[in-house]
């Protein structure tokens, strides 16, 4: 099925093709696949090579001067107001031309939105511009150990000191870390109030603030997160977006928005990615094996389910109404996608799959990437146990989980290894 967006939209289209084809500079398509992050699989040396390069620099500002830098933000806060079918559209044309979209992180998907939606005209006109720019890059302090999912349940503490805010505590999960000179951080400003109140979501200078922040390394090698010890780092109460004590209201429009953001334009990567998985099926000779045939098959059709999906969500988005578990739907569906791709590359290499590829540092293959890196999507950004709660709680009505009675929990909590939780709740199973 295709969908017909209309005439307007193909004017756009033919638009956005007309200035990839004047603006992209020659052989920065040939570099790496762009759409394959080192977070999903790709090889972090390559890209980093890639973007170190005269063309991503040239291609950046070209981006920036000619105002595709967030550009679905509204035009008074410097976007070009693009809705969700020409946000989706120029994703597409990037994709096709393999042209990396050249984006400002957390900045643009979740804190400028954030910030848009909560923050007063003075922050607005303050941090905005700052996104657009470049000058400040965002990494997320939300997650914390021995909290999970349970973002409302943060100890990380923020003390008011005159004009400023103080914080101390410790994060983890935090993607990015490594080029973020600004962190965004759910801290608990009231310690007496009830647990989803006393939250305020402040922005915190990331560098030269009291911050260690160390990398955590992946099964891929990588270190696309990090973890960080917070020593009284400091921010001017003017980066408490929403207020002290409203921190709540405000991190639930950030997670909306990391959600639901790519819904519908994920698939995109996931239909380049069929393409060379088929190739790979055809190299190792097991292109007519019927169960190979059978799981390609499954890929193909998942791929396509993501893809009506983001159509579905696109119209949705066009009426003016907001994602809801839709968004839960959208990254339980491709996290666990993506495992099963992984696992199907790592059976037709067989053997080759175990051995790693020549090189300096821990070596990994694009496809033993995918394989490694996909263990982390059906965790990051709420668990899968965490995003089936939602689906079944606010799409389908069933009843909300039992909680464990507070004696448990607590037992929970303080465990060790040599007293495990389960010995708390009668054993376990």
């Amino acid at each position: 099925m295709e969908l017909d967006l209309g005439p307007e939209a193909e004017a756009f289209r033919e638009e956005v093709r007309g200035w990839i084809s004047t603006a992209a500079p020659t052989g920065l398509s040939q570099m790496v696949d762009w759409t394959s992050t080192p977070l999903t699989g790709g090889d972090r040396s390559a890209f980093e090579k890639a973007e170190r390069s005269d063309e991503y620099a040239q291609w950046t500002q070209r981006v920036l001067d000619d105002g595709w830098i967030c550009p679905t933000w509204p035009e008074r806060f410097g976007g070009r107001g693009l809705g969700p079918v020409e946000n989706a559209i120029y994703s597409e044309e990037l994709v096709r031309a393999n042209l990396p979209r050249i984006r400002r992180g957390f900045g643009e998907g979740m804190v400028g939105p954030s910030i848009m939606v909560h923050g007063t005209e003075e922050q607005q006109r303050h941090f905005l511009p700052r996104i657009i720019s470049g000058e400040d890059v965002y990494c997320q302090g939300f997650s914390e150990p021995g909290h999970g999912s349970d973002l409302a349940g943060v100890t990380t503490r923020g003390v008011v000191d005159g004009d400023e805010i103080v914080i101390t505590g410790q994060k983890i999960w935090t993607s990015g870390f490594y080029r973020a000179n600004m962190i965004f951080i759910i801290c608990r400003t009231d310690p007496d109030a009830p647990k989803h109140k006393g939250l305020s979501y402040v922005l915190t200078p990331f560098t030269d603030n009291n911050i260690d922040a160390r990398p955590v390394k992946q099964l891929t090698g990588s270190a696309e997160f990090g973890e960080e010890f917070i020593d009284g780092a400091r921010a001017p109460l003017f980066n408490v977006i929403g207020g002290l004590n409203n921190g709540w209201r405000v991190a639930m429009t950030t997670l909306g928005h990391e959600r639901g953001g790519s819904a519908t334009t994920g698939y995109l990567k996931y239909q380049r990615q069929f393409t060379e998985l088929v190739e790979l099926a055809r190299e190792v000779g097991r292109d007519e094996d019927p169960a190979v045939r059978d799981r390609l098959a499954w890929c193909h059709s998942h791929v396509e389910i993501m893809r009506f999906s983001g159509i579905r969500l696109m119209s949705q988005l066009a009426q003016g109404r907001e994602p809801g578990p839709e968004a839960s739907i959208n990254k339980l569906f491709w996290s666990e996608y993506e495992q099963a791709v992984g696992e199907l590359a790592a059976d037709l290499l067989g053997a080759a799959a175990l051995v790693r590829p020549d090189g300096e540092g821990y070596r990994t293959s694009k496809w033993q990437n995918i394989f490694l890196a996909s263990r982390a999507g059906t965790i990051f950004s709420g668990t899968s146990e965490i995003q089936r709660n939602i689906i079944a709680e606010r799409a389908l009505g069933l009843p909300r989980e039992p909680q464990a009675p507070a004696p448990a929990r607590a037992a929970a909590a303080t465990a060790t290894p040599a007293a495990p939780a389960a010995a708390a709740v009668g054993g376990a199973r």
